[in-house]
């Protein structure tokens, strides 16, 4: 395993990070306790010491559920986690639909606590806003608490988990040029560019450190989807299946010439084509079994992507990987 260092933090952080939101949530199928420890245990053997969580992943087991893991090893691994969400006045939620945010000081401090208490720690290492929109960015009293909370030794850092769709590319704009984030997440992938591309060169001039996730677009760039796939009635991608499976997969059948090429799997290329982004310190891929675990952690021994074969990606999904287009049309360089 490599590590890089997260911007202009203290932290070095793993290459590919461990989004605990698989354990700790049926959004990719239901994962038992045991087999949640296991592999998050597993992945720190492997190198793994970056952990990212938030405080509404299963309504605090997501935090829970590291303590139990790594009660013995608190020191030698980085957490990040998130608030935001008031899941405490109200847990009950339909679907995927988002819960109301608070930024009170007061209540920055309460779920603060809590997530110190459910982590069995005295410190966050990263406190990130959760998919926070515009009125939170600009919120004075919200950074006064959050430097408070720095000084008192409860956290180390803190910056800005950023959506999709829930506060994206003016949000993720303010938090790094008007709020100089230390840090900030975001989605990045061969399949889903925008806006982090145009997200880069802002994080550069302010050396605000990014982790991405979802690297494997959800399943569609890990060897692991095709035609016939039928997901759990639970799984996040369900309700859209038909029309985002098959566009996705004609998108991925583009990129065939990456596997011919490369000695990586596709699941491997996908994770090295997030780290590639500038200031990119960490990965977050989906784990949910060992043998997907060995494979992506194995990604940072890997080779890199060739600069031709990045500046091919770009085009590609800069043309909507010709989905509209004939070969002959295309300007795509092969």
């Amino acid at each position: 395993m490599k590590y890089r260092k997260l911007g202009t933090t203290d932290l070095n952080v793993s290459e590919v990070g461990f989004g605990v939101w698989t354990v700790s949530t049926n959004w990719w199928g239901k994962i038992e306790e045991p087999e949640g420890i296991n592999l998050l245990v597993k992945a720190f053997d492997l190198g793994v010491n970056f952990f990212d969580t938030g405080d509404t992943y299963g309504l605090g087991y997501g935090e829970e559920i590291l303590a139990k893991a790594f009660k013995k090893h608190r020191h030698e691994i980085i957490i990040g986690t998130k608030f935001g969400y008031d899941f405490y006045a109200n847990t009950s939620r339909e679907g995927h639909t988002e819960r109301p945010q608070k930024w009170e000081p007061n209540f920055i401090r309460y779920a603060c606590e809590q997530s110190l208490r459910r982590l069995q720690t005295d410190y966050i290492d990263l406190y990130q806003l959760h998919n926070p929109k515009m009125d939170a960015i600009e919120n004075e009293e919200l950074f006064e608490t959050l430097d408070e909370l720095v000084k008192e030794g409860k956290i180390r850092n803190y910056g800005f988990a950023i959506g999709p769709d829930i506060g994206w590319y003016e949000e993720g704009e303010a938090a790094i040029k008007e709020r100089h984030a230390a840090a900030m997440q975001i989605i990045y992938s061969i399949l889903e560019q925008d806006p982090s591309k145009a997200w880069f060169p802002m994080a550069e001039k302010e050396k605000t450190g990014l982790i991405t996730r979802v690297p494997h677009a959800s399943g569609m760039l890990d060897g692991t989807y095709d035609k016939d796939t039928v997901f759990d009635p639970g799984d996040h991608r369900a309700h859209r299946k038909q029309e985002w499976l098959d566009a996705t997969l004609k998108k991925v059948d583009q990129l065939q010439f990456l596997t011919e090429n490369m000695d990586s799997t596709i699941g491997q290329i996908a994770i090295k084509f997030a780290l590639s982004g500038p200031m990119v310190a960490s990965v977050l891929p989906n784990l949910t079994n060992l043998p997907q675990l060995e494979e992506f952690v194995a990604t940072s021994e890997t080779e890199d992507i060739p600069e031709e074969f990045l500046e091919r990606l770009v085009e590609l999904h800069d043309h909507d990987f010709l989905l509209d287009e004939t070969p002959q049309e295309s300007s795509v360089v092969t």
